[in-house]
């Protein structure tokens, strides 16, 4: 067994310099909605960081000491419990944060002891969704950097032991997804497969958030069959989405009913946006892509209430819920990569406004009443807040945010630190603790924090001076665009030919290798966005002449009340948006914000200067700063009809038409059917 790490030694003047700065602010926390000083500054930002460095090994090596190697830590009765498999889990979590952290002895240790103790062969069912983000991605991060000098973390005695351990449980979580529609089972058992009484409904985020690591696995080990079991889940939630273009949260995976019809962007359903944007950003694989731009635009259109979003029938657009929950905390940091840096800039403001109130983020809060909502009084350490703090940072380099950062700093250090971790708070108005540490406070709540204070200070880590760009899973998980993940042959697929017919009758195919594979093109910018995605976009060229984009992806509408999989209606959301605005594939690298409904003509003073706004800000290797502008060529706050479409980007500019579209419709085959 691997013996418990050692707790680091502290300098006595470093100590003393953090429980100052510490004092000075944790006053402004036992207030709710109080600011502490304006401004943070460098030297601070660095105490700052180096604070979350303490906090983090705060709570592992209570982990290691009192819960190792059982899932996860009781840090107020300094005790360990089997929260999900038995398997170490909190350690397998928090592999590559100790990576991040340059400690490459424990990242060392860790790995080793993982690929020597922890097998899967065991009689337990497990969350397939908790067990992909959590242990399959912990595993694949870890994997790649222990295996990988370019990293400064290779392991020298490391022989691809993590990915061994990937490749047997992901087999054995590939019986859950023997389902009629290709969602799979929310549970399995990792030695008999599906019990016989296992619930036959799922929810929209455990069937669509698998592509990330299953596309991984895929590419590291040529075994496709991960990659498209993931990607027929994605296919078969939206295939069965409404007019318009809304998922609920729960779908029964047998029959494809919604047995849940409220659509929302937090629990449930939310990390499905978050994985069909992020599989494109890493594979390039443009079906990802036309969903997210699809999904994104319904989103902003019925669920967006400036600042706020809401839950509505999937249906009918109705309101069911006026109600923030406090996974939708991740959606501004989403926004970030997509490019929609204004609506989360608002957004952001007004979720940090809750937080100022009660010192944390409830589950549930009341937008009608202004309210804790009855039985979601807690705060179980989640991170999507500070997620999305550190994106908006990195895309504007706005000091606020590193206030926001010591505020949620303060709140955790005075209300949630507890002996041998830090606690759940089980209610934010009271800060009463609970003896609960949940893994993805140290494989995502530090590590968000502790990245933006070091992005402040000047980096220096993996992510941004490393050899890669990285894609972070829901879970927080490094996932490095490297040659091998991203760069594959684009399929030109129709029906599941891989060719195509050119105007003139000749076959083609088409290489994403096309062009050279160059990470230096990405243009350095001081206030850039250049590092917060890796747009191997442009460098993934093809097109398949003659198809509309919905057909050449193979992606149909399923009405829910019509018997007919393979009819489509004259209702289809995909013509009616085209109505509105042709959709446009432009030479770009960077998915494109434009609001095009009812849109009078740019103002080119406003146009001009948003656009001078935001040239640092949004810059690719192969393009054009992008510019985002509302409706009206200015900005968009206030606007409670906010509507957006996201515009693709590859290399060639072809325009598809509504009349392109309803001309070749009759070829279209239900890609569930």
């Amino acid at each position: 067994m691997m013996q418990p790490m050692r707790l680091r030694l502290r300098r006595q003047g470093r100590a003393s310099a953090l429980l100052c700065l510490s004092a000075a602010i944790l006053a402004a926390a036992l207030l709710p909605g109080a600011a502490v000083a304006d401004g943070v500054t460098p030297s601070e930002a660095r105490l700052l960081r180096d604070e979350v460095k303490d906090m983090f090994y705060h709570a592992f090596d209570g982990y290691m000491q009192h819960a190792f190697p059982l899932d996860e830590l009781r840090p107020l009765s300094c005790q360990g419990e089997d929260s999900l498999g038995g398997y170490a889990l909190t350690l397998i979590d928090s592999l590559d944060t100790l990576a991040l952290l340059g400690d490459k002895e424990r990242f060392a240790a860790g790995v080793e002891w993982v690929g020597k103790n922890v097998r899967f062969d065991i009689n337990k069912t497990v969350s397939v969704f908790e067990t992909n983000i959590r242990i399959l991605g912990g595993l694949l991060s870890a994997h790649l950097i222990a295996s990988d000098y370019a990293t400064g973390m290779k392991i020298e005695s490391y022989d691809d032991q993590l990915l061994h351990l990937s490749v047997d449980l992901a087999q054995r979580l590939l019986p859950a997804f023997d389902t009629p529609t290709g969602i799979p089972f929310g549970s399995v058992n990792l030695l008999y497969g599906v019990d016989d009484d296992e619930s036959k409904i799922t929810s929209t985020a455990g069937g669509g958030t698998l592509a990330l690591e299953f596309g991984v696995l895929s590419r590291l080990t040529n075994n496709t069959v991960f990659e498209q079991v993931a990607k027929n889940s994605v296919r078969g939630i939206w295939a069965r989405r409404s007019k318009l273009n809304l998922v609920g949260a729960h779908i029964n995976v047998f029959t494809g009913e919604w047995t849940q019809k409220d659509a929302g962007i937090g629990t449930s359903i939310d990390s499905f946006y978050e994985y069909v944007l992020k599989a494109y950003l890493l594979f390039g694989d443009e079906e990802y892509l036309y969903v997210f731009q699809e999904a994104y635009k319904a989103a902003m259109h019925y669920l967006h209430h400036d600042p706020w979003y809401i839950e509505v029938n999937m249906n009918s657009g109705a309101t069911v819920w006026p109600l923030f929950n406090s996974l939708q905390a991740f959606w501004p940091g989403l926004q970030v990569l997509a490019g929609d840096v204004d609506p989360a800039i608002r957004t952001h403001d007004a979720f940090f406004s809750v937080w100022k109130k009660y010192g944390f983020t409830p589950e549930g809060f009341n937008l009608a009443t202004s309210t804790v909502q009855n039985g979601q009084r807690s705060y179980p350490l989640r991170p999507e807040l500070i997620e999305s703090t550190y994106w908006l940072f990195k895309a504007t380099r706005d000091y606020r945010y590193l206030d926001v950062g010591r505020d949620i700093l303060a709140s955790l250090q005075y209300a949630a630190k507890c002996p041998c971790g830090y606690c759940h708070i089980s209610d934010v108005e009271t800060h009463k603790q609970d003896d609960h540490m949940e893994s993805f406070f140290l494989a995502e709540t530090v590590k968000y924090l502790w990245l933006l204070f070091d992005l402040a200070v000047g980096p220096d880590n993996i992510v941004e001076n490393g050899p890669y760009k990285y894609i972070f899973s829901t879970e927080g998980h490094l996932l490095p665009a490297t040659p091998e993940i991203t760069l594959v042959d684009e399929h030109c697929l129709h029906f599941g030919d891989r060719g195509y017919d050119s105007g003139d009758g000749s076959s083609i195919q088409q290489s994403a290798n096309c062009a050279q594979f160059d990470e230096r093109r990405t243009v350095s910018s001081q206030n850039s966005l250049s590092n917060v995605l890796f747009t191997t976009r442009g460098y993934i060229k093809g097109v398949c002449p003659g198809l509309s984009h919905a057909q050449k992806l193979g992606i149909s509408y399923h009405a829910e009340e019509d018997n007919t999989q393979n009819s489509r209606s004259h209702e289809h959301p995909d013509e009616s948006y085209v109505d509105q605005s042709s959709v446009q594939i432009q030479s770009s690298s960077v998915i494109l914000i434009s609001h095009p409904a009812t849109s009078p003509p740019d103002e080119p003073s406003k146009t001009r200067s948003r656009a001078q706004h935001l040239e640092n800000i949004v810059v690719t290797g192969d393009s054009e700063p992008i510019e985002v502008t509302d409706a009206t060529g200015g900005s968009s706050e206030g606007n409670t009809e906010f509507f957006s479409e996201v515009t693709l980007s590859i290399s060639e500019q072809i325009e598809v038409t509504a009349e392109e579209i309803a001309s070749q419709d009759n070829h279209i085959e239900d890609s569930t059917s």
